[in-house]
């Protein structure tokens, strides 16, 4: 399968029924609605998927299940994130054996490493696999920035490191990655409004958004993630970014995927519940949440009937 990665990359999550078991049959339902409306390809056992409250046993049914449903017809990436270097090696082995497309590596979380250390990580798990493979860059959440240098180093050694998924506020972070790399490393931004780096990403020469507002506006979140080759699709671009900034705001307004479950279950979707510690969004939040959906003619075009 050919791989561009531009476009919309769309972060999946998982559904869990009441008693906190894996919806199957709804997440197949939810990546069937990507690929009909032109979704690039899927990112799968991020943050959006709850990864940290997942077992070891359930991140690799999911893998299995997901190649399954998946069948070749849009590229899907798996998250191999882990607490140990060696446990990121283990994942990315079992997908590449699964017919995975490629993998996501990312700092482990909270030891807080120095950036020498997380280069020897991210040039062992690159090492370790032939599969197309990238960082997922979210200082936020692992409490380590992946310099653009580190990048740039990573990028000399491995023909297989082809995607930097970048989570950060600096537009220096996106500027030097492109420069240093010279465009070999795509750059596909997260989508998150509190960074505001998509429109940037794209000015730049990123290729794209690696996003979770695609959930919920998935036709509108392909027209507006491409890559900017036009100036038409520049316009275009700016100018459903801006529409759809105030429903972003509430996708993000509680730690994915809160919200993203919350608005696929009022568009009679598979959303699902989350798992504790998160909790169900409901209050004042939800009617914010359905009433921007209601101004911006999403249940008019999504909702399921």
């Amino acid at each position: 399968m050919a791989i561009n990665l531009s476009g919309s990359w769309v972060a999946m999550p998982i559904p869990f029924d009441k008693k906190g078991a894996i919806d199957f049959d709804g997440f197949k339902t939810l990546v069937d609605r990507q690929i009909e409306y032109g979704t690039s390809q899927l990112f799968v056992l991020g943050s959006a998927a709850e990864v940290s409250l997942l077992t070891a046993d359930e991140k690799k049914e999911i893998i299995r299940q997901t190649v399954s449903i998946v069948k070749q017809r849009i590229p899907v990436f798996f998250s191999a994130a882990s607490n140990t270097t060696e446990g990121e090696i283990e994942i990315a082995k079992f997908a590449e054996e699964q017919g995975a497309d490629g993998v996501i590596f990312t700092i482990p979380p909270y030891v807080l490493i120095p950036q020498e250390d997380a280069f020897l990580h991210l040039d062992t798990v690159m090492g370790a696999t032939s599969l197309p493979c990238g960082i997922y860059n979210n200082p936020a959440r692992l409490g380590v920035q992946v310099e653009p240098e580190t990048i740039k180093r990573l990028s000399d050694r491995h023909a297989n490191f082809v995607v930097d998924k970048e989570a950060t506020g600096s537009v220096y972070q996106l500027v030097q990655v492109q420069r240093l790399t010279q465009g070999k490393v795509k750059i596909m931004c997260c989508d998150s409004p509190w960074y505001a780096i998509a429109l940037p990403t794209l000015a730049v020469g990123g290729t794209g958004f690696a996003n979770i507002g695609g959930n919920i506006i998935p036709e509108e979140a392909a027209r507006y993630s491409r890559p900017w080759t036009s100036i038409e699709i520049v316009n275009e671009s700016r100018e459903l970014y801006f529409k759809y900034f105030p429903l972003l705001q509430e996708l993000y307004e509680v730690s994915n995927p809160v919200v993203i479950k919350a608005a696929l279950n009022l568009l009679g979707l598979p959303g699902g519940h989350v798992r504790r510690p998160y909790q169900d969004y409901d209050g004042e939040g939800l009617k914010r949440l359905e009433k921007v959906m209601t101004e911006l003619g999403v249940f008019e075009k999504y909702v399921v009937r």
